[in-house]
């Protein structure tokens, strides 16, 4: 059935609530990446296996990421005139149990996470229920509280591989109102007044993009989605996709419509197979109802859609390396101008936009530009989700107003380490992003203020680190990144970040003298200065970051041979260094097993003497163990 008018997709609508909000009860299974990892397939298959075996009233669906990877298998029971309830940690073996309750219109809520009584899907508000006072809302837990979810609005709550239940949701009622309703410099007017900035990194103004791109004169034009996300522990874009590939495909219909043009490209990375297949089938299902094609709408609006996958190479977020690389050519930048909305894809007038991009576009035209604003900054509007991992308690998705500090993200929305073990720094922006210590935890998330601390946004990667982290290591791990990413084309970028690769890994063998410490500040200045695209441009943040704020990990390195957090595996001469209270204070102890062999002996036990004193539990020679260190 092709929808060609606003009745069309009314009538789509109500049939795609009737599963939303079925009459009877419903259990859904989070089948993104990270649940399907953690056993959600087994977990779908016992509890199809529950209700064969019952024959029980229960309807089963698919649904994607609602953001707390560390408390999957995510699993939403839903029973008429109830909370929907989000059950966490589910296997197999909770199968038979929930499918048995819920048969019983009894909400199983032994593995209850939260609840939900009521959504905000902007185009449409849905009222699941109320009750179950022991539950708490979804918002009251540490991790959801003081998040918004623009971006993340149907993910977790609807099923992406069904293109009825995102209609139901409000899906493609913003595209029909720009087609029916408003012209392109209406669309693009509302844009502007949302202040809405690309979300792929470097904050540039969406409207502006665009405008350039609407005021070409030319025979054909095209728009690619970039979903090219490379950074190490980032995968918001690939979660968006997996969950909700609707909104991305209206939001380019509408920046086309804006902009021109009549065909698109998704480019995204082959690392990503379930996102790919949910696009394509999204994209199948647009097409079958028409609003992917000919005559979108009944309007005379043509738009076609296709994708191609990368092959992993992370210079290929960068727009021109990215074009080359859909056009069959190695993915390398190229200098600018001409940009590409001049001359970008097969020669032709091209507008790039990142993934998260194009999924805020049916909400500022469903709620208005002025109102979008409202949230975030001044400067940076909006909301951004960020993927918070490493050494943090609760990992996942948060999606906040821009200006959230970042203490609230990694103490509140974290829970800090969950353990006894301090954090010392977070690192944002991905390979090219920097590493901002603790006391800098009350910096406001935007683009301006990081920027400030010598760090980027990126795509939204947040990776903590605690005290086990050597910053050194660190800032080597991402530069090994990046050179070995780097296309090879400008000289700073390729054969600095190969200098400096090889300065870090001469001061984590401790090999090294302060000099090259000078020289190591000095070439990140000109690797950061003079590369050509933003790949080499911010390449040189986690240098220049440690070096500003741990610098003493630096000098321990190199006048002490020391690495405290007992990374560097060339400073340190047993295995149990750091864990055994004989080895912990090494200046004292390398000294003391020379000194048991008579040279200097009353120096050694000044020093034991003292750093004993600092609480550092090493014992006095006569108190050694008969042997031990011998």
């Amino acid at each position: 059935m092709k929808i060609l008018d606003a009745e069309t997709l009314e009538t789509m609508r109500k049939n795609g609530l009737k599963k939303v909000l079925p009459d009877i009860p419903k259990v859904s299974v989070g089948m993104g990446t990270c649940g399907i990892g953690n056993g959600a397939k087994e977990v779908f298959e016992a509890l199809q296996h529950a209700i064969k075996a019952k024959n029980a009233k229960v309807q089963l669906s698919i649904t994607g990421c609602f953001g707390f990877c560390a408390e999957e298998t995510l699993v939403n029971c839903y029973i008429p005139g109830l909370p929907l309830v989000i059950l966490h940690k589910v296997t197999p073996k909770d199968a038979a149990n929930i499918i048995e309750s819920l048969s019983k219109r009894v909400m199983p809520l032994r593995k209850a996470l939260c609840k939900i009584e009521r959504w905000d899907f902007f185009t449409t508000k849905i009222e699941f229920g109320t009750g179950l006072i022991s539950v708490p809302l979804w918002n009251e837990l540490p991790f959801f509280k003081g998040q918004k979810k623009i971006v993340l609005r149907n993910c977790g709550l609807i099923n992406p591989e069904d293109i009825e239940e995102h209609i139901a949701v409000g899906g493609y009622s913003a595209l029909l109102k720009a087609l029916t309703r408003m012209d392109a410099d209406s669309v693009l007017e509302e844009i502007k007044k949302s202040k809405l900035r690309g979300r792929g990194g470097a904050g540039f103004p969406t409207a502006i993009k665009w405008e350039m791109m609407k005021k070409v004169e030319t025979d054909k034009k095209y728009i690619i989605c970039n979903a090219d996300e490379g950074d190490p522990g980032a995968y918001m874009n690939r979660n968006e996709i997996e969950s909700d590939p609707h909104s991305l495909i209206e939001g380019m219909l509408i920046g086309a419509y804006v902009m021109g043009a009549d065909e698109g490209v998704m480019y995204v990375r082959a690392e990503y197979p379930l996102a790919v297949e949910r696009f394509k089938k999204a994209a199948a299902a647009a097409k079958e109802f028409g609003i992917l094609g000919k005559n979108i709408f009944g309007s005379s609006f043509n738009f076609d859609l296709s994708y191609v996958e990368g092959a992993g190479a992370f210079v290929c977020g960068e727009e021109t390396a990215l074009i080359a690389s859909i056009e069959g050519r190695a993915g390398r930048p190229i200098p600018r101008p001409p940009y590409p909305a001049q001359k970008g894809l097969w020669g032709k007038p091209t507008n790039i936009n990142n993934v998260e991009t194009w999924f805020n576009v049916p909400v500022i035209l469903t709620i208005g530009g002025e109102e979008f604003a409202k949230f975030g900054t001044p400067t940076s509007t909006g909301t951004k989700v960020f993927s918070l991992v490493g050494k943090i308690k609760n990992t996942g998705l948060v999606e906040l107003a821009l200006g959230t500090p970042l203490a609230k993200i990694v103490y509140q929305m974290g829970e800090g380490t969950g353990n006894k073990k301090k954090i010392r720094a977070i690192q944002t922006g991905g390979p090219s992003g920097g590493c901002v210590p603790v006391e800098h935890f009350n910096t406001p998330v935007d683009y301006e203020s990081l920027t400030k601390l010598g760090t980027i946004m990126g795509s939204g990667g947040m990776v903590v680190m605690d005290q086990d982290n050597c910053m050194v290591d660190v800032a080597r791990y991402f530069v090994e990144v990046t050179s070995s990413e780097s296309c090879g084309k400008c000289t700073p970028c390729r054969e600095g970040l190969s200098q400096a690769l090889a300065i870090l890994n001469k001061i984590t063998h401790g090999e090294s003298t302060m000099e090259d410490l000078d020289t190591l500040e000095r070439l990140a200045y000109v690797i950061r200065d003079t590369s050509l695209c933003g790949l080499g441009q911010t390449s040189a943040n986690p240098v220049l970051t440690t070096l500003k704020y741990f610098r003493e990990d630096y000098e321990k390195h190199i006048t002490q041979k020391r690495c405290k957090a007992g990374v560097c595996e060339s400073l340190f001469m047993a295995l149990c260094e750091n864990s055994c209270p004989l080895h912990m204070n090494i200046p004292g102890y390398l000294q003391l097993l020379k000194d048991r062999r008579g040279v200097r002996a009353d120096l050694a036990r000044q020093s034991i003497a003292r750093n004993r004193r600092q609480n550092l539990l090493l014992p006095l020679p006569d108190e050694m163990p008969p042997g031990h260190g011998r």
